[in-house]
């Protein structure tokens, strides 16, 4: 098989698809993998690196119109939307749930779109979760960073000091994403309470971090009575596949003190508060109703070498699969994968995709 891997354009998206490491065992099992100039310069490997392990390295329109297998890490922006063709397969990050324009694009070309944030295996996603460890421990940091009183901030020390309480973080979800923001804001000296729906999760953070983690059950009413005295709010919800439900509206943003800070994770699914729209790197917060809100939509690569490495190990088996068997026998063979298509032939292979966006939903077996 022909697998291409195109340089992130995203705004300060550093990732890459593969590394050297991956391309040489590709081409180890008779594979031509084609590589963007530069793709994996954010991550440290040079072009150099992927040609001693074998990958040839191209032009953009080049790599698109050769390769059969597309990997990315972030969905396809509208300026490669032209570039895309009928019958190639695409396996990255897609989160079609709130960009029904690229959806209609996958649709129009034929596609076969996998994406890696719905792939579920055991009950858990492990494409996402390596994603969703940095960003939980990435949410703390930057929330504790922008509560500085110069980057528009309220001035308020995260661990606190002698005689001073610490910060207080409340945090929206107790998954992947929601336990590791709740480690790491514990361990920079916050006082950290969990809201969740499931009490399943709650009882493992109790039974962690005996009581030093308050834990709640996720409920308007009590998220309302908490706000006016949160420092740093982290949204940390996920429905795979479908967009996230709203649970802080703007009304219920203004019961924060000013300079408090959003960091919602889930914006990625459109966000759990209203307020919440995509950012960037190079323009991470902007203010709505006297908060902060850093909503970054690839939070990850912020540390593309971790971030890339910890992908391509969750990624790269089925990536094989893909290869070895051929998209068609792949998808037969693995209901793991199965799980990761979203669109195929012009249909929608994905139920809370369709849900979501309010339209059809065709069996992926039916169009295999």
């Amino acid at each position: 098989m022909v697998i291409g891997v195109p340089r992130e354009i995203k705004p300060e998206e550093h990732r890459v698809a593969l590394t050297p490491q991956g391309a040489r065992e590709l081409r180890r099992l008779g594979h031509t993998v084609l590589l963007e100039e530069g793709a994996g310069r954010g991550s440290g490997f040079s072009d150099q690196h992927y040609l001693q392990a074998g990958a040839q390295v191209l032009d953009r329109k080049a790599l698109f119109s050769q390769a059969e297998l597309l990997l990315k890490v972030k969905e396809p922006l509208p300026e490669e939307y032209p570039l895309l063709r009928e019958g190639q397969a695409l396996f990255c990050f897609l989160h079609l749930a709130p960009n029904p324009q690229l959806v209609d694009v996958l649709l129009k070309k034929g596609l076969t779109a996998l994406a890696f944030e719905t792939l579920q295996s055991d009950g858990e996603l492990p494409l996402l979760k390596p994603m969703s460890e940095i960003a939980g421990r990435m949410a703390p940091l930057v929330g504790a960073w922008y509560l500085q009183r110069h980057l528009g901030g309220k001035g308020v020390l995260a661990p606190g000091l002698a005689g001073v309480g610490p910060a207080t973080c409340l945090v929206l979800g107790a998954g992947v994403v929601g336990s590791n923001a709740a480690r790491m804001a514990l361990g920079l000296g916050m006082e950290v309470l969990v809201l969740n729906r499931g009490l399943r999760r709650l009882r493992a953070l109790e039974e962690r971090y005996q009581g030093r983690i308050k834990t709640l059950p996720l409920a308007e009413e009590t998220i309302r009575a908490l706000l006016p005295r949160v420092d740093i709010l982290i949204g940390a919800v996920l429905s795979p596949g479908e967009r996230t439900p709203v649970l802080v509206s703007t009304e219920m943003l203004r019961l924060m003190e000013p300079g408090s800070v959003v960091v919602d994770v889930s914006v990625d699914q459109g966000g759990c508060v209203e307020t919440s729209r995509p950012s960037t790197h190079a323009r991470p917060v902007y203010e709505a109703e006297g908060v902060l809100h850093y909503c970054v939509a690839n939070m990850p690569g912020a540390y593309p070498r971790t971030a890339t490495l910890a992908l391509q190990n969750a990624t790269l088996p089925y990536v094989k699969l893909l290869a070895q068997e051929g998209v068609e026998k792949a998808l037969r063979a693995s209901q793991a994968l199965r799980t990761a298509l979203n669109i195929r032939r012009g249909h929608i292979s994905h139920p809370a995709l369709a849900r979501s966006l309010g339209r059809p939903f065709t069996e992926p077996l039916d169009i295999l």
